[in-house]
């Protein structure tokens, strides 16, 4: 039996997941949770084979979500999205995450992918695949990609200074430098516009 996971905000589309694939004979559903944190939770409680990951949930991202429960267990992750952005694949991929599908993944589908990844293979879709061939490198620096990230989480400068152990000025001269990069109107515009294209 493959135990699973299962992560999504979305009530109606997790509850919708969890009664699918429990009509499957060899998967057992044995927790879902609406956020990141609680996934990370849930899976160093119950120590599924498989956890299926919303990419964008509350508290943590799909991904950031899939990179802390791979340092804490072996479970494998798959993540599931509604829109691909250009950079998300490759976030998910450094994440160690054995799987990138869309939403609109048929059930029966999904538990043939479930199964794959279980047994050590890896699926991406490939649709989501060659959005990602064809997508832009970030123009930003690591340092860049640190304060935007962490202006995207609500994040005042002097706290993006302060979490980052820089100066005020420091963090304020890199939020101005990826601002001008992504030809950005403010520090919070900025964010959206890296996040949108996969970057943070």
């Amino acid at each position: 039996m493959i135990r699973v996971l299962i992560a999504d905000d979305e009530e109606l589309i997790r509850g919708a997941l969890v009664a699918l694939l429990s009509l499957e004979p060899d998967i057992e559903v044995v927790a879902d949770v609406s956020d990141g944190r609680a996934a990370v939770a849930a899976a160093t409680t119950h120590r599924p084979d498989v956890v299926l990951l919303d990419l964008e949930m509350p508290e943590l991202d799909g991904i950031d979500a899939a990179r802390e429960i791979r340092s804490v267990t072996a479970c494998k992750t798959i993540i599931v999205t509604r829109h691909a952005r250009p950079g998300t694949l490759k976030r998910a991929l450094t994440a160690q995450a054995s799987g990138f599908v869309p939403k609109s993944t048929p059930a029966s589908t999904l538990a043939a992918i479930i199964r794959s990844v279980e047994s050590g293979e890896r699926y991406i879709d490939a649709q989501l695949a060659t959005a990602a061939l064809t997508e832009t490198e970030s123009p930003l620096t690591a340092r860049e990609t640190d304060v935007l990230r962490l202006t995207g989480e609500g994040l005042a400068t002097k706290q993006i200074a302060r979490a980052l152990g820089v100066a005020h000025g420091t963090a304020r001269n890199h939020l101005s430098s990826a601002m001008a990069k992504l030809h950005a109107s403010s520090r919070v515009a900025a964010a959206a516009t890296a996040h949108d294209n996969g970057w943070i």
